[in-house]
């Protein structure tokens, strides 16, 4: 049970398996081969190396609000297209996958204007955010069930889906272009700078309360009359 024997063989032997189930069970087999090296040998398991872990830095609120700007004057379903991107991930904080997998069907408009987001496969709740509720409730009254970006496509998971988009539509004056992972980035850190509870933001964004802390360096620290009223517990 070598270490490259096990790797040729996830390789391999694996390929009808789902990268993530490929990887589970590379790791199980280095565990067994960790526990038989102990038994026989004495051989203490190599340190695992672990990168840490970074987050994509937020878009400032300026570039955010040029980024709208941007993408409201764009001609056709790019604009369209443009600003269901920023809807659903920086309005709602969805993931790549979720974004893709989003369709008109998934779409409730409340009667209070707010638009709740069921994303496959999760039970989660998602709220957008107030200033993106008119970019999805128009998504939701068209006909069909289409997806909300690009739907047009046939494939939940088309190739390239969100590179060959950017590539062909790269924001002006300077802006950086669209990513869904700095787009719920920021979705994050606005809400952590709203001081919204932590478990809410969590359950919302499907993370742990700890791994918030790895936003916490952008979000920023509150003026000293909001942080004496919060500490008070008088209303601001």
């Amino acid at each position: 049970m070598r270490h490259e024997t096990i790797d040729a063989f996830v390789l391999t032997g694996c390929t009808d398996l789902a990268p993530s189930s490929a990887q589970t069970y590379r790791s199980w087999l280095r565990h067994m081969r960790a526990t038989v090296a102990w038994l026989e040998r004495g051989e203490q398991a190599p340190p695992p190396m672990k990168a840490p872990k970074t987050v994509s830095p937020p878009y400032s609120p300026a570039q955010l609000g040029r980024l709208r700007g941007w993408a409201e004057r764009l001609p056709g379903q790019a604009r369209g297209d443009a600003l269901a991107l920023m809807a659903l991930a920086f309005g709602c904080g969805l993931t790549s996958g979720e974004v893709a997998a989003v369709r008109t069907g998934h779409l409730r408009c409340l009667d209070c204007g707010a638009v709740v987001v069921t994303v496959p496969g999760t039970e989660r709740l998602i709220v957008c955010r107030a200033a993106w509720e008119d970019v999805l409730a128009r998504a939701a009254d068209r006909p069909g069930d289409a997806f909300i970006f690009r739907p047009r496509r046939a494939a939940r998971h088309a190739k390239n889906l969100f590179s060959s988009w950017t590539a062909r539509h790269q924001p002006t004056g300077g802006l950086p272009a669209l990513s869904v992972r700095r787009l719920r980035s920021s979705w994050i850190v606005e809400l952590l700078s709203a001081r919204i509870d932590l478990g809410v933001v969590a359950a919302a964004a499907g993370m742990s309360a700890s791994a918030l802390a790895r936003y916490q360096h952008f979000v920023p620290a509150l003026d000293e009359p909001t942080a004496v009223a919060l500490l008070r517990g008088r209303a601001m």
